[in-house]
């Protein structure tokens, strides 16, 4: 997600910028970048959905200590993404105020905005990637040395083709297409964003009914991308991007799928409902030009049964769950159930 020219949002139509700098971290380096516990430093967002991939991947693969992270204010301006969290409002490690900052170091008057998740290289300050659709399938396929014991296959071999097709619907018409609705500025290209969202949410209805998982029977990267939308649907998407059908809740099969993700380790610890509420209502002025920030929806019932075991599936296959939630990485009380 962009940082900067706030002003912007919902006043110009929505599309989603391509990732302008693409190198890989990989495990023999081909790029110049080779996988290295320490080296380097993911920065996010836990406000946005493209960022919360890479949060939920790292800490399902157990990547904690071999990639720290950087959490960004929720509510940035237009000078991007900012450390205003940390004492002195600069990162600890990377010692900049800015996000950007990190981006100019790598080339000056690039083309684009300044976007999370990012990462950073920390000897030479310099961005490495913001390629968030490429991010998370290197941590499941090049970051294996240093995966935690009992690490989930997220991306495993056999499965790679349903995987992609399932992820590039949900791209389309689901990760991106809450945005089309959000951010049109006329009716036909809302209504058009509308009708192939729904349509898509309907069709992985059908599908997840019989399934506890997207594809195959356990967690896949499929599931994390689909998660990080669903997870944000009622408090924002409903509202705040007029995507109002129906909300989550009252779609029996995909509430349960989505509350079954959120109680398992690795998802729902991650979610920051208070940072995904301030920054939808506080940054599109263009849409929500009083700023001010909703108090619901009630947060109670992402803890209630969802029976979606009875379908089998096993979460982390022959893997085990995560351990706890690093203390310096919990969310706070006052943001989750």
């Amino acid at each position: 997600m962009s940082g900067g020219g706030n002003t912007a949002y919902g006043r110009k139509a929505f599309q989603r910028s391509r990732a302008h700098f693409t190198d890989r971290i990989t495990a023999d380096g081909r790029d110049g970048w080779p996988v290295e516990a320490g080296r380097y430093r993911l920065v996010v967002s836990r406000a946005c959905p493209w960022a919360s991939r890479a949060v939920v991947s790292r800490r399902l693969l157990g990547l904690e200590e071999a990639l720290p992270m950087a959490i960004t204010d929720p509510v940035q301006d237009d000078r991007s993404w900012r450390f205003s969290l940390d004492p002195g409002g600069r990162d600890p490690v990377l010692g900049i105020r800015f996000l950007s900052e990190a981006y100019d170091r790598r080339e000056t008057d690039y083309p684009g905005g300044v976007s999370v998740p990012a990462i950073v290289d920390v000897p030479s300050g310099e961005l490495v990637t913001n390629d968030y659709q490429r991010i998370t399938l290197d941590l499941a396929t090049e970051w294996t040395a240093l995966h935690r014991e009992g690490a989930p296959d997220l991306y495993p071999e056999a499965l790679r083709g349903e995987i992609d097709q399932v992820m590039a619907d949900v791209y389309e018409d689901v990760n991106n297409g809450v945005y089309r609705a959000g951010f049109a500025t006329g009716q036909e290209e809302y209504e058009n964003a509308y009708r192939r969202l729904f349509r898509r949410l309907d069709l992985l209805t059908g599908r997840l009914a019989g399934q506890r998982y997207l594809v195959g029977d356990t967690i896949t990267e499929a599931d994390i991308r689909l998660f990080t939308t669903l997870v944000r649907f009622d408090a924002v998407y409903h509202g705040h991007f007029k995507c109002n059908r129906w909300k989550l809740t009252e779609n029996q099969v995909l509430w349960a799928y989505v509350r079954d993700l959120y109680q398992t380790p690795g998802f729902g610890d991650t979610v920051d409902f208070d940072h995904i509420k301030r920054h939808y209502y506080q940054v599109h002025t263009g849409i929500n030009p009083t700023g001010i920030v909703p108090v619901g929806p009630d947060l109670s019932g992402w803890l209630t049964p969802h029976h979606r075991a009875e379908l089998g599936g096993r979460p982390f296959g022959d893997g085990t769950p995560p351990g706890p939630v690093p203390e310096a990485e919990r969310v706070p009380a006052h943001a989750r159930p």
